[in-house]
Formats: structure tokens, C-alpha cells, sequence
């Protein structure tokens, strides 16, 4: 084979990405024919999908919105994951982080500080919150031997109800009530804490936490593949015992990548409220610390799969809110689809391991 051939042959798609690909167009196939038997129009459906998803720049632009935090969720998983560690509190993590941001972006009087500080000094502070929250399961599992699913879970539960707590007390972050139907939610972030657009003028609601969340997601690849500390998480989840005697420090090791998971499940709440909701209510979390996690297990540990799946994830999630409100279809179906989409690229993911195997 020649040089040139050799070098196409780089960027040529392989089975695994074909198999992928019609495994997701074969999940599709069905969701449209699950959508026919409700009664509603296939073709209506297809077409609010679509203009739910790419229809517009702003459709565009939002689903890319979604994808970045499921992005950062996702990106945190499989950093745990290189420690054979499993972290499910993205929910929690997200949660946390928006009540911080929001705390911080109106009460911390930051509205009137120069350089940008009035958003970064929030988004500092739910990764914090997201870190904190991360690292508590992690030395809960270094020093106590707790499983880190159930205790990341559970503290999702304690997150998502401190959340609602916070958004029905006036005392914390609920909006002053000046009737009987004031909303349980905070006040509206002020404009300058709000995440400055990229192409303001351009119609596409992209802030900058974009090349934020790139920029992080670059970051992590390299320290998992190219530095000691990534060395030594893989060393720690493949053995334990045999990294304690190497002289890795165990503790610190499982609650730094802990933290740093959790971290980056904050910062996905922070940009969530101060560049897309602009107001923390009850439900402000609403499944995507789930949809990150997804997108982390479909990934199998690769970066460039979490970016993929949680693009998907993205348009999915937009499409699917058209599709409910334009076309009429039951919400349940949306989900019904995404879970589809799931199992059967879980499926692809089993056949081309075992394909391999043989191979």
C-alpha cells in the first residue's frame, strides 16, 4: 500500500462507526413507527423533530447548549472511570453547582465587577460546589471502602431536594413573594452575570462556556493518556493494592479524579443557569446528569465518544421537546426512543467486541 493510501486510510471510517451508525437508524426506524401507532403523522413528526433539533440557528445552537453540558458529565465519567471508578452524581453534581452559581450571582453582589469576574466568579463557584460534591463519595471509598454508585447516587437525592428546599425558602434563593402565584424559583440572573454570546448578532445562542467545555474535555484526554497522575489512576484501577506498594497514594488519587468528575458536573449546572435558564427553579436539573452519564458509558472511555454521544443526546433532547409540543407526541415516546437509541448502540458496541475477539 502506498504512502498516500495509507494515509486516507487514517480518516476512512471503520466497521465500528458503520455499525454504530445503522444502529442508530435502525432505532430511529422504529421510534417513527412507534410514533405512527400513537395515531400521530409520521412525516409531522420527522419534520418538528427537525426543526426542533437543526431547524433554525437558534434550534442549533441550543442543541449544541444541551450537548455541552451532557459533554461535561460525560467527560467526568470516564476521567473516574480510568480509575475503575463509577460516578453517577452527575445529577447531584449539576444541581449543587446551579444553586452555588446562583447564590453567588445574586447575592455575592458580582453584577457590577469588571473583566468578565461577574460570570466567572459564579462558574468558579459551582465547580467548587460540583468538586465538593464529587470528592465527599470519593474519600467516602478510599478511606471507608463505600461503594461510590450507591453513595454518588444517594447524594444526587440530597442534591435535587436541597435544590427544591433552596428555590421555596425566601430565607435562601426563592424570589420574593408578592402574591399567592409567585413561582418557587429565584430571582432572574442579572444580565452581566449572564455568559457572554459568541456571535451575538449571528441568531445562535452559543455562549462562551463552548470553547470552555472543548477546552477541558482536551484537557482531560491528555492528562488520562500523557501524565503521571493519569498513569497512576489506571494503575490504581487495575490493582490497588499493587499501586499502594508502588508508593501511589491511593486516597488522593481516587478523590482528586472524584472531585474532578464531580468539578466538571458542577460547571456543567453553572453554564446550564447563567448561559441557557437564567432562573433556578425545582426541576432546573431535569435528567441531564442522566443523559451525561449515558453519554459516558456509550463512550467506553474515549473523549471523542462522549463529544459524539452527547451531540446526539443534544439534538435528541431538542428534537424530541418539538416533536411533544408541535406534533403532539406523548412525551413517554420521546424517552421511549431515546432508550432505543441506547440499547442498540450498546448492542453494536457488544457485537464489534466480540468481533474483535474473534478477529
Amino acid at each position: 500500500m502506498t504512502a498516500a493510501a495509507l494515509e486516507a486510510s487514517r480518516f476512512r471510517p471503520g466497521p465500528a462507526v458503520w455499525v454504530s451508525i445503522a444502529a442508530v437508524a435502525a432505532s430511529l426506524a422504529i421510534g417513527a413507527l412507534l410514533v405512527g401507532l400513537t395515531g400521530v403523522s409520521i412525516p409531522e413528526a420527522v419534520a418538528a423533530f427537525a426543526d426542533g433539533a437543526w431547524g433554525s440557528p437558534y434550534a442549533i445552537g441550543a442543541s449544541v447548549n444541551r450537548a455541552l453540558a451532557f459533554a461535561l458529565v460525560g467527560v467526568g465519567f470516564v476521567f473516574a472511570q480510568r480509575a475503575n471508578l463509577t460516578n453517577v452524581g452527575g445529577e447531584g453534581q449539576i444541581a449543587v453547582g446551579g444553586m452555588a452559581a446562583a447564590a453567588v450571582a445574586l447575592h455575592a453582589g458580582v453584577a457590577g465587577w469588571p473583566l468578565g469576574l461577574a460570570w466567572i466568579v459564579p462558574l468558579l463557584a459551582a465547580t467548587a460546589a460540583g468538586g465538593l460534591w464529587g470528592a465527599f463519595p470519593g474519600w467516602l471509598k478510599a478511606r471507608a471502602g463505600t461503594n461510590e454508585v450507591i453513595s454518588t447516587l444517594l447524594l444526587s437525592f440530597i442534591a435535587v431536594w436541597m435544590l427544591y428546599g433552596s428555590v421555596q425558602s425566601e430565607a435562601l434563593l426563592r424570589q420574593p413573594m408578592t402574591s399567592s402565584s409567585t413561582l418557587p424559583e429565584s430571582l432572574p440572573i442579572p444580565d452581566a452575570a449572564q455568559l457572554p454570546l459568541l456571535a451575538p448578532d449571528s441568531g445562535l445562542p452559543l455562549h462562551v462556556g463552548l470553547p470552555i467545555g472543548l477546552a477541558l474535555a482536551v484537557v482531560v484526554g491528555v492528562v488520562m493518556s500523557r501524565t503521571v497522575f493519569g498513569l497512576r489512576l489506571r494503575a490504581v484501577g487495575l490493582n490497588p493494592e499493587a499501586a499502594k506498594r508502588a508508593g501511589i497514594p491511593i486516597t488522593a488519587s481516587i478523590v482528586a479524579v472524584m472531585a474532578a468528575a464531580g468539578a466538571l458536573g458542577g460547571l456543567a449546572g453553572g453554564l446550564m443557569l447563567l448561559g441557557e435558564q437564567y432562573v433556578l427553579k425545582a426541576g432546573f436539573s431535569s435528567g441531564y446528569g442522566f443523559d451525561g452519564l449515558v453519554a459516558g458509558l456509550l463512550a467506553r472511555g474515549s473523549i471523542v465518544g462522549v463529544l459524539a454521544a452527547a451531540l446526539l443526546f443534544g439534538f435528541l433532547r431538542s428534537g424530541g421537546i418539538n416533536m411533544e409540543m408541535v406534533a403532539g407526541v406523548p412525551s413517554a415516546l420521546v424517552v421511549v426512543i431515546q432508550g432505543l437509541i441506547i440499547v442498540t448502540l450498546a448492542g453494536a458496541a457488544l457485537f464489534i467486541d466480540r468481533r474483535s475477539a474473534r478477529a
